[in-house]
């Protein structure tokens, strides 16, 4: 795939936050799990409980001089369900340690809106960010990594995935997907490794939803 029919494609991408999180967002970046609890200097037994393990609930975290923070729930997803679907070897931790090593995008409105309408969340408010697929990708181009499936999700049926199922950009098996799948959702999402420390610029709008309803 390359970059310029990914953005005809999607030209904007989609991401829940903790509600209230914009500030702390903005002016810190768009942080994965693993580059927040450095931030927070969170480390030994508790950070490897949330960076390798099953999170059933979102836990908040604490330092002098930040704002709280909140780690979120991996709740759709199960490590028995990871072992029925993991491949090349790998285990549960090593498939969570992958998602907390980056930041996730959904690439259209109607991801998004699934899980802001998931039982888990659909009561809550959340914070959502409206993103510049171009601006972005002239920035980071080169930590994107695309995915065929929802990677945190293993419920109700775990699809297999493995060390290739986050791909770089030029490697993504694009049209193979857009054709397995009838042009619908020849990718599930888009990846940024580590995180986005500028994603203010990249920005174009900050939603509080409640399920599909805006707040403000």
């Amino acid at each position: 795939m390359n970059p310029e029919l990914l953005i005809e494609r999607f030209p904007r991408l989609y991401h829940m936050a903790e509600d209230g999180s914009w500030p702390s967002i903005k002016k810190n970046g768009l942080l994965s799990t693993s580059r927040l609890l450095d931030l927070y200097d969170v480390r030994g037994r508790e950070r490897a409980a949330l960076e390798q393990r099953h999170r059933p609930e979102s836990v908040s975290i604490r330092q002098a001089g930040l704002p709280v923070a909140v780690v979120r729930d991996q709740k759709p997803m199960s490590d028995a369900g990871l072992q029925r679907c993991l491949q090349d070897g790998l285990a549960p931790k090593d498939w969570y340690r992958t998602l907390n090593s980056m930041c996730f995008f959904w690439l259209t409105e109607e991801r998004l809106f699934r899980l802001l309408e998931a039982k888990p969340y659909r009561t809550l408010s959340h914070t959502v960010l409206t993103v510049d697929t171009a601006s972005i990708l002239f920035s980071h181009s080169k930590r994107v990594r695309l995915c065929p499936i929802n990677s945190g999700c293993t419920k109700p049926f775990p699809h297999e995935r493995g060390k290739d199922t986050f791909l770089p950009i030029v490697q993504y098996p694009f049209d193979d997907w857009d054709k397995k799948r009838s042009r619908k959702d020849p990718i599930v999402e888009f990846a940024v490794l580590d995180g986005v420390l500028d994603i203010a610029k990249h920005t174009i709008e900050v939603r509080r939803m409640t399920g599909r309803k805006v707040l403000k």
